[in-house]
């Protein structure tokens, strides 16, 4: 069966039709035809597409949600999980150029079909080891009396007087037989499945948009596709809130015998439970493109005004449409050499160029503040995991969906020529980046930890002086590589009961209660009882007040950022000749895969990491994951690692605008003759006079300064 699609006016029926569909029709002259709408096309293909956009921004932030849980579970620094998150980057790196220019000669919603069945295999990839690894083991003085066939309510200093012997034996047992120590490479490699399936769904579907839609209606569907794709986020983080209040082995573990919470660092969510979620949801997004047409007949309208179509015309492609040449398959070292030439002719782009770089040192700070946002709202402000997704997706992502649908409304609504554009979206930007040195202010102080950031007598010491062992636990001959804490009568928190100096516990799990705390006393200003509890003691209430500060300035600076989206996009879209669109916006993908999705999560990683104060063990005695930061060194770090990069790229912002206002303004200032556009404008020049922004008219764009 003939599908024959038909334009959205009734005046389209005369139009010609695009080649194989006439070639196919007529070998096929006495098949049934069935006849539908390219409006309801259009918009199937735009509701599938949303729901793909939907998709993979889910999945991939279910992966974000999780690097902390990632990194804990399997002891990995900051720098390693960065690198395993980076990993979805390096699977789009290896085909991203390929599927953007090939891809479009293809059958691009089949492409796209194919890329979300390899995402949700991905997916399930990334779920496989939690299936094969035994049951996660933290670091506790309870587990260590277990494996010494002792009680819960020993005295403290007694247990690593007596069993250290012991305790050596079974860790090197353990290590020896510890089949988990790499698994995370799986992970890895699902992770970069995700980003090969992920490649084909933005530049093929955007292409395929622009090809077959109105195009001052664009605009307005690539902000819906933004702002569907928003959701994504907002429900991944909810998700992931949810896993991470569930203990990585939850029906197989007794929650009494769980002696951490939430709240503690090394504490581990049911991060498997997200990635199988998503597979299943990246398997159902592929199903409605199986059946959607190769192409779709445009609007009359659309034919009109699109410069696309008036390229074609002028080079007789469109006159020659049923020529024998067309039909027959091109050779692939033909295809490989117009590649070469097309790659040539956008890097060659001045505006094209400059703005790759300007959105390099954006994306390269963003990416890395995206991926350690939570682990940093975990260390700067007390809060768990779980609130830390629940906050990100309920507070910082709506505003962002809001402020990028808002953006392709004004620029429809304005009519914003190109120069306008850019005016806009750049003043946006930097007015979010002003917003953002506000968090420097709202920061909280180190917890105050015995040994660490203060004496046990209470007084704040430097960074290089600390010392865990201290006359009042000299005694209990305690292990120092070990993380434990407890939390004092004092308001001090100390590394383990032990280093505590306590003599004696009771209870069970989470309720134990350590007591005789001889380093309680030290203190001179406490008279209280010398007990302590399971846990760091919690932050400051003027910490609780500066978390609220920190959530407002994020919702404030994400909406401002946010409003410049869409019209940023469409410069970058609309500033190279049109047949070139997919292979721009390809080129754009893997610039910031290669240049900033990778290397961003590892350097942001490395130096979160050189704030560390205490490092986890493993089983085998080696350093794990981090349990304790420098709150005052953390901030300073990350926040400022992301203004450093930020900064600059406002300065090749101030470039680009220029290159843009002086390339447009010259061009609409031409001559034209006998109402037609000067004939004699050269037709290589990436940035036509007719190349704007959809819904602009001529004098908007020399008006729009």
């Amino acid at each position: 069966m003939t599908v024959e699609t038909k334009p959205c006016n009734a005046n389209d029926s005369d139009q010609a039709a695009e080649p194989d569909q006439l070639l196919n029709d007529e070998g096929n002259k006495n098949a049934p035809v069935k006849k539908t709408s390219s409006c309801t096309g259009l918009k199937v293909f735009l509701a599938a597409l949303s729901f793909s956009y939907f998709s993979k921004a889910f999945s991939g932030t279910i992966m974000k949600s999780s690097i902390t849980q990632i990194e804990r579970r399997f002891d990995l620094t900051s720098s390693t999980a960065g690198f395993v998150d980076g990993s979805f980057e390096m699977g789009n790196l290896l085909v991203i150029a390929f599927v953007s220019y090939f891809g479009a000669k293809l059958h691009r919603p089949k492409v796209i079909a194919v890329g979300c069945f390899t995402m949700a295999l991905g997916s399930f990839l990334s779920a496989m080891p939690h299936f094969f690894m035994g049951y996660y083991k933290y670091e506790t003085a309870s587990h260590t009396a277990a494996s010494a066939n002792l009680t819960s309510s020993i005295n403290p200093c007694s247990l690593h007087q007596d069993v250290n012997g012991t305790v050596l034996e079974v860790s090197q047992s353990g290590c020896e037989k510890e089949p988990a120590s790499y698994m995370w490479i799986y992970i890895l490699l699902g992770n970069m499945l995700r980003g090969i399936g992920e490649t084909p769904i933005t530049p093929l579907g955007i292409s395929y948009l622009d090809d077959f839609a109105q195009e001052e209606n664009v605009p307005v569907y690539v902000a819906c596709l933004h702002t569907v794709a928003m959701m994504g986020p907002m429900f991944g983080f909810l998700l992931g809130s949810l896993c991470a209040k569930l203990y990585v082995d939850v029906g197989f573990v007794d929650p009494g015998s769980i002696t951490i919470t939430p709240q503690d660092s090394r504490w581990v969510g049911a991060w498997w439970l997200g990635f199988l979620i998503g597979g299943a949801t990246n398997f159902l997004c592929a199903i409605p493109f199986c059946f959607l047409p190769k192409s779709l007949k445009k609007p009359e309208r659309a034919n009109k005004d699109k410069t696309s179509h008036g390229l074609l015309e002028n080079t007789g492609v469109v006159r020659n449409k049923l020529s024998p040449e067309k039909t027959k398959p091109r050779k692939w070292s033909v295809m490989l050499k117009d590649f070469y030439n097309s790659l040539k002719k956008v890097l060659g782009n001045r505006m094209y160029f400059t703005c790759l770089c300007y959105s390099l040192l954006q994306f390269s700070g963003f990416i890395g503040f995206v991926t350690y946002k939570p682990k940093y709202m975990e260390q700067q402000y007390g809060q768990s995991t779980s609130k830390s997704n629940f906050l990100i997706g309920m507070t910082s992502l709506p505003p962002v969906g809001v402020g990028i649908f808002l953006g392709g409304l004004i620029m429809k609504k304005y009519k914003m020529g190109i120069i306008a554009a850019t005016k806009f979206s750049f003043i946006m930007s930097f007015l979010s980046y002003a917003i953002s040195f506000l968090h420097f202010f709202v920061g909280c102080d180190n917890n105050v930890v015995a040994g660490m950031t203060v004496s046990y007598e209470g007084i704040p010491i430097p960074y290089h002086n600390n010392s865990l062992l201290s006359e009042c636990n000299s005694h209990c001959k305690c292990a120092s590589n070990m993380w434990d804490p407890v939390c004092g009568a004092n308001g001090i928190t100390y590394v383990s009961a032990c280093l505590a100096g306590c003599n004696s516990s009771v209870g069970h799990g989470k309720n134990t209660v350590f007591h005789n705390c001889r380093c309680l006393e030290i203190k001179s200003s406490w008279a209280g009882n010398n007990s302590a509890t399971l846990g760091q003691c919690p932050k400051s209430d003027d910490c609780s007040t500066k978390f609220i500060y920190y959530i407002a300035i994020q919702v404030i600076g994400g909406f401002c950022y946010a409003l410049g989206a869409t019209p940023s996009y469409m410069i970058m879209f609309r500033c190279v000749q049109p047949e070139l669109k997919a292979l721009a916006v390809g080129l754009f993908t893997l610039t910031m895969r290669m240049l900033a999705g990778i290397p961003a999560p590892v350097y942001f990683g490395a130096a979160i990491d050189k704030t560390c104060l205490k490092w986890g063990s493993t089983s085998c005695g080696k350093r794990g994951a981090c349990r304790f930061y420098d709150s005052n060194a953390n901030r300073y770090v990350f926040l400022g690692l992301g203004a450093i990069l930020r900064g600059p790229s406002y300065l090749v912002g101030i470039i680009f605008y220029i290159l843009i206002k002086k390339h447009f303004q010259n061009k609409n200032s031409r001559p034209l003759e006998n109402g037609k556009e000067d004939a004699g404008v050269n037709k290589e020049d990436n940035c036509k006079i007719k190349e704007r922004l959809p819904g602009s008219s001529d004098a908007e764009n020399e008006s729009s300064i």
